[in-house]
């Protein structure tokens, strides 16, 4: 389950993940986000994971089409967990996710948010 996180800065989109993802949350939830986003600009995500249990067949297959179908859309995904093996994951592997990757414990939720709305350096003012 997903749930959409509210009050983020323009030009930011995140996302609380509760237990399993199924197909139903990019479907309904997911998806429609990102494509929303795309139209203003390049994808900035927050990603909060309190507590996960897998995906659904349908939910892996709708994860990889969604990013491929943006590869080059994404800017900064911001993963708040305190689960280690994410972290750990995510540090291995953020090297083949586009666009920036990092990773907060939940106790930084806000900074987390704070570093997906940043400029990047082809951004910043001179």
């Amino acid at each position: 389950m997903i749930e959409k996180l509210e009050n983020l800065p323009e030009g930011v989109i995140g996302f609380k993940i509760h237990t399993k993802l199924a197909a139903e949350d990019y479907q309904q939830v997911l998806a429609p986000a990102v494509e929303q986003a795309t139209q203003v600009g390049p994808i900035r995500c927050v990603l909060v994971i309190e507590e996960f249990h897998g995906m659904t067949g349908g939910a892996v297959k709708d994860d990889l089409k969604l990013g491929m179908e943006h590869l080059r859309g994404w800017k900064r995904i911001a993963v708040v967990t305190d689960i280690a093996w994410i972290s750990n994951l995510t540090g291995l592997f953020g090297w083949m996710i586009p666009g920036e990757t990092k990773v907060f414990p939940l106790a930084e939720q806000q900074s987390a948010i704070a570093w997906a709305a940043e400029p990047g350096p082809d951004q910043a003012s001179n």
